[in-house]
């Protein structure tokens, strides 16, 4: 179990703030890394025609790391949206076939789909789990012969219930499927296999629980897809962009791998230094250890809720490191107002309130979104 690194944010001591899914409090190291990063410009004479590239190189390389996936297959994007819409324009859908997505699923991972169906003739399938169940059975279920692409995160958005992605990637093969994730609510808290896997696209926004700015992501994209349609065409991307004599010599062939993915202007020291401090601070510890310490956290406050009511997912169910609390129907309307005004701050996500702590809270967090809680719901 790794102890709280409360040091190392700056939180207010009465401040208990549970709510990681949402956005993760940036570490005092990623803020002065972003810093850093900004007051590069403040120099311009000393920015050289290299460090266009050094930076994001350093960031794909901690990325890939971090994933356990090569660089060379890793794009930086700005947003869950733009990698999905990169996904979109280099997986073919014919008429009458299908897209499985989750029901309620966040709407980055849904809007691409319906164009995509709307432009093709397909269809958008929306799967809904059995009652307290995970996600696997009902996404296995819908993948058939008809099914084109199936895009679904590691877990959901709102109740952290999970989906089994080695059997469903399994089941993608058979049919000849392709597989496209949204990790942004799991990557950096729960270990993912993409050996095992394979998904052909599978994009994480860096401002949740890989803890670092808002405005950067990975995007993920299989070898397989590496000759792709980029969703822009920058200078920075083209073969021999390094050289900046040579720019207007005009080039069709692009950067190696994934690297013509890259959004435009990828080059922004404050994102891509703070991203890299996040992914430091991360990689510190391992995923194996911090899902396992965030498994900890979110099972004892399971258990501090059941001693008034409170019922949750089990872990496996559930991601462990991702707690959704069912709570009555005679709940007050505010309750979330009132928790925040005693500076306990959590997510309701439709009946049920959603609790995600990181190495940063401590025992007295709990303890007081327990105390709270226990007070409002009495």
């Amino acid at each position: 179990m790794i102890l709280s690194q409360r040091h190392r944010f700056t939180i207010p001591e009465e401040v208990h703030y549970l709510n990681c899914a949402y956005m993760a409090p940036l570490a005092d190291s990623v803020s002065a890394a972003m810093v850093g990063g900004a007051r590069l410009k403040e120099r311009p004479w000393a920015y050289r025609p290299a460090d266009f590239f050094t930076s994001v190189e350093a960031f794909r390389s901690r990325a890939a790391q971090l994933a356990g996936v090569a660089a060379d297959s890793l794009a930086v994007v700005p947003s869950v949206s733009y990698a999905l819409a990169i996904a979109a324009a280099n997986l073919p859908l014919g008429k009458g076939q299908r897209i499985v997505t989750l029901a309620d699923q966040f709407p980055s991972n849904v809007y691409a789909w319906q164009e995509l169906a709307a432009r093709n003739g397909g269809e958008v399938i929306a799967v809904r789990r059995p009652s307290q169940s995970c996600w696997s059975e009902a996404v296995l279920d819908a993948i058939g012969p008809d099914t084109a692409i199936v895009a679904v995160p590691n877990c959901h958005w709102a109740d952290g219930r999970v989906v089994d992605l080695v059997a469903v990637g399994e089941k993608c093969r058979q049919v000849g499927a392709a597989l496209v994730l949204d990790l942004t609510q799991s990557l950096g808290a729960m270990p993912v296999d993409f050996a095992a896997v394979r998904p052909d696209f599978a994009v994480a926004a860096c401002y949740k629980w890989l803890m670092g700015p808002y405005g950067i992501g990975m995007l993920y994209v299989d070898p397989k897809h590496h000759h792709g349609q980029p969703l822009e065409h920058n200078w920075i991307n083209r073969a021999g962009s390094e050289d900046f004599s040579r720019l207007v010599d005009y080039r069709s062939d692009f950067q190696p791998g994934a690297r013509r993915f890259d959004m435009g202007e990828k080059s922004n020291a404050p994102l891509l230094n703070g991203a890299v401090a996040a992914f430091d601070f991360l990689l510190e510890f391992g995923m194996e250890a911090i899902a396992e310490t965030l498994a900890g956290k979110t099972q004892a406050i399971a258990d501090g809720a059941a001693a008034f009511g409170l019922s949750s997912a089990p872990i496996g169910t559930r991601a462990a490191h991702f707690l959704s609390l069912d709570l009555p129907d005679d709940r007050p309307a505010d309750l979330t107002d009132r928790l925040a005004a005693r500076q306990v701050h959590v997510s309701l996500r439709g009946a049920s309130l959603r609790v995600t702590p990181h190495l940063y809270n401590t025992p007295e967090d709990s303890d007081a979104l327990l105390a709270t809680l226990s007070e409002c719901l009495g």
